[in-house]
């Protein structure tokens, strides 16, 4: 089930359980899982698009593999917090792969994430050709831990 609003998407989790995220490009996809405590998000790995189908059943088989109980999709808004085709996309892979999956799926807006995962690829003095491997993996793990950060926040004020 998509969850527009934040707040319903954290209700639909189960207390416990891995989340993972997605930063969804027209050529990649990064993934990052965070642990069933949902305190830390690692980057897992990038994977190369290619058709929905192919590209899903790699996504299933790491939600098996990590047993992984919702999803985040970063959510490329405009930096005027409007949508624009991106985001048309996100939501139409989204739309898509719910009807593969029971697992809520939920939208963080990811501004800046990618510069943030490209600056701390450079503070740590990574090679261009390392970075370029990685930053949309390190770029789903920056969503998803700022999607966690905010479901902590939620279970505190409830």
């Amino acid at each position: 089930m998509i969850h527009d609003a934040f707040e319903s998407f954290a209700e639909g989790l189960p207390a416990m359980g891995a989340l993972m995220g997605l930063d969804l490009g027209t050529k990649t996809v990064g993934v990052a899982v965070s642990d069933g405590m949902r305190g830390v998000a690692t980057p897992l790995e990038t994977v190369k698009r290619q058709k929905f189908t192919l590209d899903a059943a790699r996504l299933q088989e790491l939600i098996a593999a990590r047993s992984v109980v919702g999803v985040v999709l970063g959510l490329p808004r405009n930096m005027d917090g409007s949508e624009g085709p991106r985001c048309q996309s996100t939501r139409a892979f989204a739309r898509n792969f719910a009807q593969l999956t029971d697992l809520p799926i939920g939208f963080w807006d990811e501004r800046l994430s990618t510069v943030a995962a490209e600056r701390a690829l450079l503070e740590a003095d990574t090679s261009r050709k390392r970075r370029a491997e990685v930053i949309d993996h390190v770029a789903a793990s920056y969503i998803l831990q700022g999607a966690l950060d905010r479901l902590r926040h939620i279970g505190r004020s409830l």
